[in-house]
């Protein structure tokens, strides 16, 4: 047996904070917070677009990282009534039928859309992808999100040791790079799960490509939302749960 250095990722508690209160705190990889903070903001609902965030300022405080986010006053009027509703009858905001109804949010159908993509797209979106996750190379622990564009590839990518994180980065990147989600796939190393589908479809992108499985959930929600849902890439091959017509099928199999 020999003794050998080895990179691990780091995994630090996040604090995203409105007006000076916490709504929630993720472990997350302590890199592009900005980001973060921005997707997160977009994909929960909290903010139509970033013109409605004032501020964003990280503040590192050893123990763990707290994201200050300030609203405009319109957005931040909306989120305290949507605070107000949420809170249970012990106050904590994630319990009782309220929660359980955001969890179920329905998912906007996704805005028509002149996507299309072959089998070779697909392929091509999860290979470069890979190339971009850095961290995962050295680390092995950590997942991606990315955004293919047919004739341009991966635009955009992200990682981070949380999946929902790591989509939660990329939707921050887009929104900042004005990039529009009707124009590309989104791409995952994960399982897709309900959540991955619904902050996808609040990015506006009608394809999400995954390297693992879909949940029952998300395949009825992905398909209720209009979205094709790819997943079980491997190589060549992969399998549609949703929506197949975005997708010209050369050697995959549509199995909804």
């Amino acid at each position: 047996m020999a003794a050998a250095a080895r990179m691990v990722p780091e995994e630090t508690p996040v604090a995203l904070s409105y007006a000076g209160t916490t709504h929630a705190v993720m472990m997350a990889s302590p890199a592009d917070l900005e980001d973060f903070a921005l997707g997160f903001s977009l994909t929960e609902g909290i903010v139509a677009g970033p013109d409605e965030i004032e501020t964003i300022e990280v503040q590192d405080l050893g123990a763990g990282i707290d994201i200050q986010i300030r609203l405009k006053d319109q957005a931040n009027t909306r989120f305290q009534a949507r605070r107000r509703r949420l809170a249970g009858p012990v106050g904590c905001g994630l319990c009782g039928i309220e929660s359980i109804e955001e969890a179920m949010r329905a998912v906007a159908p996704v805005a028509a859309s002149k996507l299309a993509l072959t089998a070779k797209d697909v392929a091509l979106a999860v290979r470069l992808l890979s190339r971009q996750q850095k961290l995962h190379e050295e680390t092995g622990a950590v997942h991606a999100a990315g955004f293919y564009v047919p004739g341009k590839g991966v635009v955009a990518a992200r990682e981070d040791v949380g999946r929902h994180n790591a989509l939660d980065k990329l939707a921050g990147a887009l929104a900042r790079g004005g990039i529009d989600g009707a124009s590309g796939a989104v791409v995952i190393t994960s399982r897709v799960s309900v959540e991955m589908v619904q902050k996808t479809a609040a990015l506006g992108a009608p394809v999400v490509i995954a390297v693992s499985a879909p949940t029952a959930l998300a395949v009825r929600t992905a398909e209720a939302a209009g979205m094709t849902l790819v997943a079980l890439v491997r190589g060549d091959e992969f399998d549609i749960f949703s929506r197949p017509e975005r997708v010209n099928c050369e050697v995959s199999r549509h199995v909804a």
